[in-house]
């Protein structure tokens, strides 16, 4: 069985009749608010289709002046627009988004990093409990020199060397292991 073809909307004829007379007064009304023809035209097709719309819902029978009510809808259409936070803050061509980076960083370069620190943690497993206490309290802890010599009850000197040799040693067995640069 055919389908017949959708009757018309009783209204499109007056819808039409509108538009051809009205239009270019919408345009202008919101042209002279934005000196912008591409905007102008988005404000007049959002009030001829507000105005098909509240036809549609039934409350096109409270429109009395369909030409004051476009004209006010597109005034109103064009305030928002100035509050909008897209005329405020644009877009960006996909080129310029595609080149801002996360704060994760890359995965691969999280990874990497992961891995690193794996290897780290290993190697720190591995050295001698002076050694590993005085590099935890240093920078795991991020307590300075004089702290430490408190805690340790040694002078500040002394977690200099001490600090300088583990990293020493650390770094000896970090370089065994393949560990060029540390993140």
């Amino acid at each position: 069985m055919k389908k017949s073809p959708p009757l018309p909307d009783p209204r499109s004829a007056e819808f039409e009749e509108l538009y051809q007379r009205h239009s270019r007064e919408i345009w202008a009304l919101a042209y002279a608010r934005w000196m912008n023809a591409d905007v102008a035209l988005d404000i007049m097709q959002e009030a001829y289709l507000r105005l098909w719309r509240q036809w549609q819902d039934g409350g096109g029978s409270e429109i009395v002046n369909p030409r004051a009510w476009l004209l006010r809808v597109a005034r109103n259409l064009a305030e928002d627009f100035a509050k909008s936070s897209f005329r405020r803050n644009g877009t960006q061509p996909p080129q310029t988004m595609n080149a801002v980076r996360g704060r994760d960083g890359l995965p691969l370069d999280r990874m990497e990093r992961e891995e690193t620190f794996g290897q780290l943690r290993s190697e720190m497993e591995k050295l001698a409990p002076p050694d590993r206490e005085i590099l935890t309290l240093r920078y795991a802890l991020d307590y300075n020199a004089t702290e430490i010599a408190d805690i340790l009850e040694i002078n500040a000197t002394a977690v200099h060397m001490r600090l300088s040799r583990a990293r020493q040693r650390l770094a000896e067995r970090l370089t065994a292991q393949g560990v060029v640069n540390l993140p």
